[in-house]
């Protein structure tokens, strides 16, 4: 008989905040406004015996307002390969503990974090998260559009088909979807979103927590219109509804069918013509009974 393992132990709040060896710690830093930095957060970069950044000149000007002075190591794209196994096997083989921050918000998210983190649940070294801003999650509650279900797509692929294909893979997705983008992109992005989607209802969200905050709460069309008299500033996430139902219908394979050809495809496949009747009532979000008045009396 094989053992039911016992659920974890939940550690209180106060043990949580003691710094360990042998770890890898997340911390979330702030997107812009420097008062956002969580108390944790300080204490663990303060304790750790060394930093992993994504820009070690921006990060050391942050640690420096807060008079956190540990020795730093850059993590980034181009080298998270060779130097997230350094990272590890200090944590392993000196027993350190690292820090991980990236420029703004959490680590690992749209982010080369998620590597090494891989990395360490590879080699069974222990990772913590101290929890901290994200822009995603921030501009998603100021939006004003469905909060409940969301896809996160970060930012869009830069090749022409490579994007057409990734903006192909969401056109049928009813969640709110999230992108990033830079500034000297945002232009071209909103025209392949309207391209792509239609004219949907999206939210930009520039600058989060900074001095020049700002929601524009728009339709696509609306989003490129404004910005053909102004130049985009800062970075930008865009908060775009989902699919509605009339898009759907308007997608789907059976869209330039009629009801009896609709049904006629499912019983090809091999259904009974009772399941076909229902399979079609709710590919059209239509009663079951007016599809078999259609399909029965004739």
């Amino acid at each position: 008989m094989s053992s039911i393992k016992s659920p974890e132990r939940i550690i209180p709040t106060e043990e949580k905040n003691i710094t360990e060896k042998r770890t890898l710690y997340l911390v979330g830093t702030p997107i812009g406004n420097l008062s956002d930095i969580t108390e944790r957060a300080k204490k663990v970069l303060s304790e750790v015996d060394f930093i992993a950044a994504e820009d070690t000149r921006a990060s050391g000007k942050l640690l420096a307002y807060y008079g956190i002075k540990k020795p730093l190591i850059s993590y980034f794209e181009h080298n998270k390969r060779e130097r997230g196994e350094v990272i590890v096997n200090r944590i392993i083989e000196n027993g350190e503990s690292c820090a991980l921050i990236t420029d703004a918000g959490m680590p690992a998210i749209s982010d080369p974090g998620e590597d090494i983190v891989r990395l360490c649940a590879e080699k069974g070294v222990t990772v913590s998260v101290v929890p901290g801003p994200c822009a995603a999650v921030s501009a998603l509650a100021m939006s004003g559009l469905f909060t409940a279900k969301f896809l996160f797509e970060g930012f869009l692929p830069t090749a022409k088909s490579d994007r057409r294909e990734a903006l192909d893979s969401l056109r049928d997705q009813t969640r709110t979807i999230i992108f990033y983008e830079a500034p000297h992109k945002l232009k071209r992005t909103l025209a392949d979103l309207l391209e792509a989607f239609g004219d949907r209802k999206i939210s930009l969200c520039r600058e989060l927590t900074k001095i020049n905050e700002e929601v524009i709460r728009t339709t696509i069309s609306g989003a490129i219109a404004y910005y053909e008299e102004r130049e985009p500033r800062g970075e930008y996430v865009l908060i775009m509804e989902g699919a509605s139902k009339e898009e759907l219908k308007a997608h789907a394979f059976w869209a330039d069918m009629s009801v009896e050809e609709h049904v006629e495809h499912y019983l090809s496949e091999g259904m009974g013509k009772n399941d076909a009747i229902k399979a079609v009532a709710r590919d059209r979000d239509v009663a079951k009974s007016e599809i078999y008045n259609q399909v029965m009396i004739k």
